[in-house]
């Protein structure tokens, strides 16, 4: 860990110094500016979270449209932006799905119609029954564009470090897995086009999603 911390800064100050010639050069201080050889940025060690952290960071959140958004993330493995796009005709209580895609071709590719369990449908129906806007997760009736701000806090109510939206995804792929959900499946909800890109094995965790 200590290596690519070490690793990591060399990576990010040669990069700092090659913008800084490649200024001079502009600005005619210098006349070329050398090569600069950099070492490979080390690979991110991202952490998953285990059920129950998920469930103390839904807890943690003190306003209900952060915590609806977090129990949406985890039960579906969406992007963020699939989450706070949702509206309440994609959400089909009857035949339990939840319809992440967009009638668009531009984000109609990534995502993917997802079943809902059981705490998630009971979270979304009393979430529809009081809402204000087609939109799932609204706030003083209107759309949410970014929760990234009550998410962190409820990362530090919940006293988790280095937890970001990605992980959240991550996590709730790492679950399916551990559920015994086919790989195939869990690249279907991903809305990954290959199984590759879904299974990338490292250190403490059987997926890089």
């Amino acid at each position: 860990m200590a290596q690519d911390k070490l690793q990591g800064t060399i990576h990010t100050e040669l990069g700092h110094l090659s913008s800084t010639m490649t200024f001079a050069v502009k600005e005619r201080i210098i006349d070329r500016a050398p090569e600069i050889e950099r070492p490979a940025k080390p690979t991110p060690k991202e952490r998953y979270l285990e059920k129950e952290d998920v469930a103390a960071l839904i807890d943690a959140a003190l306003a209900p449209h952060i915590a609806l958004a977090i129990h949406l993330l985890f039960a579906t493995a969406g992007r963020v932006g699939a989450i706070l796009d949702l509206t309440w005709d994609r959400v089909v209580f009857q035949r339990g799905v939840i319809n992440l895609r967009l009638d668009d071709a531009k984000t109609r590719k990534g995502r993917a119609i997802v079943p809902m369990n059981s705490g998630v449908r009971a979270a979304l129906q009393t979430a529809h029954d009081a809402a204000l806007t087609d939109y799932v997760i609204e706030y003083a009736s209107g759309q949410v564009k970014n929760i990234r701000k009550g998410f962190v806090a409820a990362c530090r109510r919940a006293e988790l470090d280095n937890v970001t939206l990605h992980t959240i995804r991550h996590s709730s792929a790492v679950a399916m897995v551990s559920n015994g959900v086919p790989l195939e499946k869990v690249a279907q909800y991903l809305g990954h086009s290959n199984v590759a890109i879904t299974y990338k094995p490292m250190p403490g965790s059987p997926l890089i999603i």
